[in-house]
């Protein structure tokens, strides 16, 4: 097994674990069954979800086609509650502004790897978790002395505004490293690959994403030293307990026919 589906299995594994708290897991009925209708939904035929644009694997736009695994948990989700495929409106969710579309009402659903938190749960409610990954870093391909955080003072470490991965180096490795925030992964990534930047963080599938595209094939790659737990949940407006109970049914569903499963793969 190479590394890639080893990483995939492993994610596997903790992400059954982590959903076990919010869904029961049921038998596989076989990949991408059409999802059911979940009680109480009916009435919708229109959803705005906010996703990333630019992060390969999980929320990616190309031209007018929208791929990765959160646009896959979205439209499920979204065909679930009885909206088609025709009825979603895909808006950009980046870090700094996923709060402000809920709270405004330009979104509906936010799917954009977005972390479950306290501070985050005064501003918004989730549905979920269904996916749980770990704060990496993403180093050059010869890169051999940055092995994790511990190895990284006196480094230019980029990172994205408004995540909890920024937090993260704020809080426990301010004055030890450098970090340089811009406003997009995809920045970060691409600054590496100019080494204007030392390591990138976020999270490790995320990175794994990054590392897998073409232009950056054998360039990069992803530590492996996962050093926290991310629990990704469906954000949704304060208050909306009715869609929150309604997206929590349609993610149990999703795990429980093997959709989530196959999605992920």
């Amino acid at each position: 097994m190479n590394g890639r589906l080893r990483r995939a299995a492993v994610l596997l594994a903790l992400l059954a674990s982590v959903l076990t708290t919010v869904v029961a897991c049921g038998s596989g009925q076989g990949p991408n069954p059409t999802p059911e209708q979940v009680p109480g939904a009916g009435g919708r035929d229109r959803l705005t979800i906010g996703i990333s644009f630019d992060q390969p694997g999980l929320g990616l736009r190309e031209g007018d086609t929208y791929s990765g695994f959160d646009v896959e948990t979205a439209r499920y989700v979204a065909k679930a509650l009885g909206v088609p495929e025709s009825g979603i409106t895909w808006v950009q969710a980046d870090p700094g502004n996923r709060e402000s579309l809920l709270t405004g009402g330009q979104a509906d659903l936010v799917l954009s790897t977005y972390t479950i938190t306290e501070a985050r749960k005064q501003l918004v409610d989730f549905a979920g978790p269904y996916f749980l990954a770990h704060q990496d870093l993403l180093v050059r391909r010869n890169e051999t002395e940055i092995t994790g955080p511990e190895t990284l003072d006196g480094k230019d470490l980029c990172s994205v505004p408004g995540t909890t991965s920024a937090e993260n180096v704020l809080r426990f490795y301010r004055g030890r490293i450098t970090l340089k925030e811009y406003p997009r992964f995809s920045d970060c990534v691409a600054a590496l690959d100019r080494s204007e930047v030392d390591a990138v963080t976020t999270d490790d599938v995320i990175l794994a994403g990054f590392a897998a595209q073409p232009q950056y094939a054998g360039r990069l790659k992803v530590v492996g030293e996962g050093f926290s737990d991310e629990n990704y949940g469906v954000g949704i407006r304060k208050g909306d307990t009715a869609l929150v109970e309604q997206v929590n049914a349609a993610l149990q569903q999703y795990v429980s026919d093997g959709s989530w499963a196959a999605a992920l793969r």
